[in-house]
């Protein structure tokens, strides 16, 4: 059929023609948008989830709905070499010189600048270097500690007071919130229970790996009373089957049962690999109706194009060591595993595993969901190992 017509967008965030399985997340997001409008209070959203369930999707329909409810929204990524204030800092002078344009002369927001310049002025102090500029007195002893916690919390509060006194509430918007250092993390929380104490108009929705809640945990104890962390997981098959079918038949094409149940297969319901292999049969089909047969037929493809960009841009970050890991773990099949399973698959005692365990959780690979245990992070990641690494050659490579 048509590629130029067809209905599915396989890519990192971009929004399946349609979004089906999440009502009661986008419902709650509805709720808390509402409830800090009128200053009521509410938990603020961490959406936690593994790699390809559809959390960006989610914040961008998030921050879709706050535009659209009168917030001003922040959407910021995280990343792993660069500080939350780098990101956080020029998203903040932005909002508050289109509050100062908008408010003429208003005290508050023109504290809150003042008050943003404090803190880029401990920045370079006490925390890490940042280059903005911003032409404006500093607000003395206001943000200017060099405490991350402290300085973090005044300035928030300082941009949700401006916000308030213009009638414009706020809305923050983390993605891979994971990637935060711990003291940044807390930071974060400490800003946000402050934040909820005064019943400023200023929300955070935050999506990251399943390792965000004993993150934050971590960082502050009462984190789990201050926020909701919603797991967004794969789709069941009816879902899968809406997900597909009604994008089809809006352009004027079909899916046989035969063909949605195999995708549901290959898939197991993850969001993202539903378009890649809907995408490829969708061009592959010569006639209105996909059927199985042609499902089957582009599944070599969809492979070669999951283990060339999504799967392989993963792999190239590890180190030999890290990549023994993660093919004992393969072996062993999809998981969760013991981690004493995959010392004897290793041939090498649990102990000598900590450092290479840490350092995969800590680059996003695998994570722990009860004690003992690792899982992937990145669904059918364990077909892509054996793939990468065949045979039993790297059971006695060396490495770290």
């Amino acid at each position: 059929m048509d590629p130029l017509l067809n209905p599915f967008s396989p890519g990192a965030g971009a929004p399946p023609p349609e979004l089906v399985g999440r009502d009661p997340i986008l419902q709650s997001a509805r709720i808390l948008l509402g409830r800090i409008r009128l200053k009521r209070p509410e938990k603020s959203m961490l959406l936690t989830g593994l790699r390809g369930v559809g959390k960006t999707v989610l914040l961008n329909e998030i921050e879709r709905m706050a535009k659209a409810d009168g917030y001003r929204a922040i959407p910021i990524e995280a990343r792993e070499d660069t500080s939350l204030a780098e990101l956080l800092v020029p998203q903040l002078r932005t909002l508050l010189y289109d509050l100062d344009r908008a408010a003429g002369a208003a005290e508050k927001v023109k504290r809150g600048l003042r008050v943003l310049r404090s803190f880029i002025g401990a920045i370079k102090v006490g925390y890490g270097d940042i280059s903005i500029g911003l032409d404006v007195d500093p607000e003395k002893g206001t943000a200017d500690s060099g405490n991350l916690e402290a300085d973090l919390t005044n300035l928030l509060v300082a941009v949700a007071e401006a916000a308030a006194d213009q009638k414009e509430p706020v809305a923050l918007i983390i993605d891979e919130i994971q990637y935060f250092s711990e003291r940044e993390l807390g930071a974060l929380i400490m800003a946000m229970h402050r934040l909820q104490q005064l019943q400023l108009p200023l929300v955070l929705v935050g999506a990251g790996l399943p390792i965000l809640p004993a993150l934050a945990g971590n960082a502050k104890s009462y984190a789990e009373r201050l926020f909701n962390f919603p797991h967004i997981g794969e789709l069941s098959r009816d879902d899968v089957f809406r997900a597909l079918r009604e994008p089809a038949r809006a352009a004027s094409a079909d899916f046989t049962d035969e063909a949605l149940a195999e995708i549901f297969r290959l898939t197991r319901g993850y969001p993202y690999f539903l378009q890649e292999w809907a995408y490829q049969a969708w061009n592959l089909s010569e006639v209105p109706e996909i059927s199985a047969e042609v499902v089957k037929e582009a599944t070599p493809a969809v492979i070669s194009r999951l283990d060339a960009n999504f799967f392989r841009v993963r792999f190239d970050r590890l180190t030999p060591g890290e990549k023994r890991f993660l093919r004992a773990m393969a072996e062993l099949g999809s998981g969760p595993h013991r981690t004493g399973d995959i010392a004897d698959c290793l041939q090498v005692k649990v102990t000598s595993l900590g450092p290479v365990r840490a350092k995969l959780i800590a680059k996003g690979m695998i994570y722990s969901p009860s004690h003992g245990d690792m899982a992937f992070t990145v669904p059918l990641f364990d077909e892509f190992m054996q793939r990468a690494i065949p045979g039993n050659d790297w059971k006695s490579t060396p490495g770290r």
